[in-house]
């Protein structure tokens, strides 16, 4: 697991190098951001799912700084935040809105491109959308940390039952050199 997603990540230089990251100086040269361990990539995946759901203006900066607090893998709480994008912000944020409204106790209003696109609205619907955003980022991240986890226990388990069972192999062969 570990080696697929050092080929997937980016490469550091490439990060170090983003003028949108730059703000953050000699902040980024913590090794602690760019290590693949399983604590590392675990809460970078809470991180990233957590802030994927908050309003999408500065989420890659605020994925990179809450990186930078939590000391967690900084190229996969970034990229990670790119899950919403312009073709999955309107179902998430929508979804985001159901949820909100159930709690709330609100009417729920069907999906209207008109309706939504048109900011006069956006007062309306505000509340909602922030309570639900809140909690589906909540749950996800949550979920995205737990998965991670559990992957990277199965994976360790998995490498752990392998290694005993070569060492098993190797301990039972009988020898070819004849005692004398």
């Amino acid at each position: 697991m570990k080696r697929w997603l050092r080929r997937r990540l980016p490469d550091p230089r490439s990060i170090l190098d983003s003028k949108y990251l730059s703000v953050f100086g000699t902040l980024l040269q913590d090794p602690n951001l760019w290590h693949l361990n399983r604590r590392s990539a675990s809460g970078a995946f809470a991180v990233g799912l957590f802030v994927m759901f908050l309003p999408p203006l500065g989420q890659m900066f605020v994925a990179a700084a809450a990186a930078i607090v939590f000391r967690v893998n900084l190229p996969i709480a970034v990229s990670l935040v790119w899950l919403s994008n312009p073709l999955t912000i309107p179902p998430m944020f929508y979804f985001a809105y159901v949820i909100g409204a159930l709690i709330l106790g609100d009417e729920i209003r069907t999906f209207q491109m008109d309706f939504w696109l048109d900011w006069h609205n956006w007062l309306k619907v505000i509340k909602p959308v922030l309570l639900g955003s809140l909690i589906c980022a909540t749950i996800s991240g949550t979920l995205g940390w737990l998965f991670v986890e559990g992957l990277w226990r199965w994976n360790l388990m998995r490498q752990i039952q392998r290694r005993r069972a070569r060492y098993a192999a190797t301990t039972n062969r009988p020898s070819s050199k004849r005692q004398t």
